[in-house]
C-alpha cells in the first residue's frame, strides 16, 4: 500500500485530508511541523510526501531538501503560497508538484497517481489470496481477471484493507457509503453492497474467506 507522509499545520485540513487518502487507498501518516517530519523520516520510509510551506518550527523547504538529499520520494507542495517565487523555489528543490490551495479532492488524487506513476512507485499492490488490488491503478482483479467493481463496491473494499483486522459495525459501513454517494444509504442497501461485493471477490460467496461477518457485532476482512 503506497505510504505517504502529509505534513501540515492545519488540522481541520489534516482531518479531511486524511480521509479522502485513505478512501482512496492510501496509508497516511500526519505531521504537523518541520521537525516532526524530519522525525519521521528517519524512523519509516514513504512512498509521496505532501508538504506545506508553512510548518510549525520551521518550513517544508528544508524537509524538502532533506527528503532529496537522501532519496528520490517524490515531493508534492501543498500550499496557499502561490506566489512565483514560493513556487519555483519548491521545483528548483526537486519538488514533482506544487499545488495550490484551496484544491479539488480529485485533481489531488489525479496528480498524485500521475507523479507516482512518474517516478515509479506505483507497487501499490494488495494481494489476498488471488484476489489483487492495486490501489494506484484502482484496479481490483481476480485469478487475473478483472472484478469490474463499482465505484462504491471499491471504496467499501479499500474501507475494509484500510481497517484489516478490525471489526467494522454496519453503523461505520453505511456511513462510509453514504458519504461517497452524496445521499442517503439505509441498512437494506448496505446488505446489497455487501453481497454484490462478495460475488465478485469471494471464491465461494456462500462461505465468504475474505468479508467474513462477525455475527452480532459487523464484519471483518482478514
Amino acid at each position: 500500500m503506497t505510504k505517504i507522509l502529509l505534513v501540515e499545520d492545519d488540522s481541520a485540513i489534516i482531518e479531511n485530508l486524511s480521509a479522502v487518502l485513505k478512501a482512496e487507498g492510501f496509508w497516511v501518516q500526519a505531521e504537523a511541523g518541520q521537525k516532526e517530519a524530519l522525525e519521521a523520516l528517519q524512523k519509516e520510509s514513504f512512498d509521496l510526501l505532501l508538504l506545506d510551506v508553512s510548518l510549525q518550527n520551521g518550513n517544508g523547504f528544508t524537509v524538502c531538501s532533506a527528503v532529496k538529499a537522501e532519496s528520490d520520494t517524490p515531493v508534492i507542495f501543498l500550499t496557499a503560497s502561490g506566489d512565483e517565487f514560493s513556487v519555483v523555489t519548491g521545483l528548483d528543490l526537486g519538488a514533482e508538484d506544487y499545488i495550490r490551495k484551496p484544491f479539488r479532492p480529485r485533481e489531488l488524487i489525479s496528480r498524485i497517481r500521475s507523479v507516482l506513476r512518474r517516478c515509479g512507485k506505483t507497487g501499490a499492490i494488495v494481494e489476498l489470496g488471488d484476489l489483487r488490488v492495486d490501489t494506484v491503478r484502482a484496479l481490483v482483479t481476480k485469478g487475473g481477471a478483472d472484478c469490474c467493481l463499482s465505484a462504491l463496491e471499491y471504496r467499501l473494499l479499500l474501507f475494509f484493507l484500510n481497517h484489516r483486522g478490525m471489526v467494522l459495525t454496519r453503523g461505520q459501513l453505511l456511513e462510509e457509503i453514504w458519504d461517497a454517494a452524496g445521499e442517503f444509504v439505509n441498512d437494506n442497501t448496505l446488505t446489497v453492497y455487501i453481497k454484490r461485493l462478495r460475488e465478485k471477490i469471494e471464491t465461494d460467496p456462500q462461505n465468504p474467506t475474505i468479508i467474513r461477518t462477525v455475527r452480532g457485532l459487523g464484519y471483518k476482512l482478514e
